[in-house]
């Protein structure tokens, strides 16, 4: 009769260990879960089951989704971003001009290149000049926030090209809104960059010990610079798309989504302090933003309270990913 190895079989503590583990993966989409059941009675007369409703919200968070992209990569290399609200208003703007001067091809290439170019100086303070990512992105955010407002005095810029705005925001290819096109786009790309790439993993390996991913032949310094020029070119997308959907572009732009996709990012399941993270989850964290905003704005509560409850949700999230980190 055949004993078992007692090496094979798993303690009491590894189960344990094992049990939080796969909770702490699944949080996200039972928060999901908990939220959407607890809206949709508290809200059943209300018209947050209504498929224009729920259209709606996918449509709203697109530009977060995107954004959260950007943000996951930096923050699983180690990094933040802060910029990503005012990269989004000075992209908007900047691409508004342009195709108001020289047309759609114009438009759409200054507003890319804003936000490329603003993730480029980011990047290079960051990667060579060793500057605090928190600090450096902390100063572009305020220094681009005064350029979008004195780009156009304050002036909101219409953007009256059709093929734009039905491309970046209000069309529909085969019935499904562009929108939506450009958030499953987006996240299939991001997905597979982050979790079946050679960069992806040098992203993740830079994010968990940055000595061991530079002793292991990794350019760290080339990595910080690729992640926050990429979030500084998806931030610029989600202008355009901003810009595309309510056909002009503000200064006001972007100007609230920072602690939405924070707070997307963080409930998805990326770790703050880098080497973790989920572009899976960081798109079920936005849709559950959007979701939150939405049925708090049914239930009549104020833009003070929305805010109240974004921040709890952060620090719970924060708490949450600073305690894993530890382990």
């Amino acid at each position: 009769m055949s004993k078992t190895n007692p090496s094979l079989v798993p303690s009491g503590r590894s189960l344990s260990l094992l049990g939080k583990a796969n909770l702490q993966q699944y949080v996200v989409y039972l928060g999901f879960l908990a939220i959407f059941l607890f809206f949709a009675i508290v809200l059943r007369d209300s018209g947050f089951l209504t498929v224009r409703n729920l259209s709606n919200i996918v449509l709203q968070t697109a530009p977060v989704t995107i954004m959260a992209i950007g943000l996951v990569f930096v923050l699983s290399a180690g990094e933040i971003d802060l910029s990503i609200g005012s990269i989004v208003a000075v992209s908007a703007l900047a691409g508004a001009v342009a195709m108001n001067g020289y047309g759609i091809t114009a438009g759409i290439a200054a507003g890319l290149c804003a936000g490329l170019l603003i993730g480029l100086v980011n990047g290079v303070l960051v990667a060579y000049v060793r500057l605090p990512s928190f600090l450096v992105t902390l100063a572009t955010m305020g220094l681009f926030a005064g350029v979008a407002r004195s780009l156009t005095d304050l002036r909101s810029i219409p953007v009256t090209n059709s093929a734009f705005t039905g491309f970046f925001g209000s069309g529909t290819l085969l019935g499904i809104p562009s929108l939506v096109w450009w958030t499953v786009g987006a996240i299939c790309i991001g997905h597979i960059v982050y979790r079946h790439t050679r960069f992806g993993a040098h992203v993740l390996a830079t994010g968990d010990n940055n000595r061991a991913a530079s002793v292991s032949g990794i350019s760290v310094p080339r990595i910080r610079l690729t992640v926050l020029m990429m979030s500084g070119v998806l931030a610029s997308l989600a202008g355009l798309l901003y810009a595309g959907r309510l056909q002009a572009a503000k200064y006001t732009l972007g100007e609230t989504d920072l602690m939405t996709v924070i707070a997307a990012v963080i409930v998805g399941g990326t770790l703050l302090n880098g080497g973790k993270g989920s572009i899976i989850g960081a798109l079920v964290g936005s849709l559950m933003m959007g979701m939150l905003n939405n049925g708090l704005i049914l239930m009549g509560l104020s833009v003070s309270d929305q805010m109240i409850v974004r921040g709890l949700i952060i620090l719970a999230a924060v708490a949450v990913s600073l305690r894993e980190k530890s382990r």
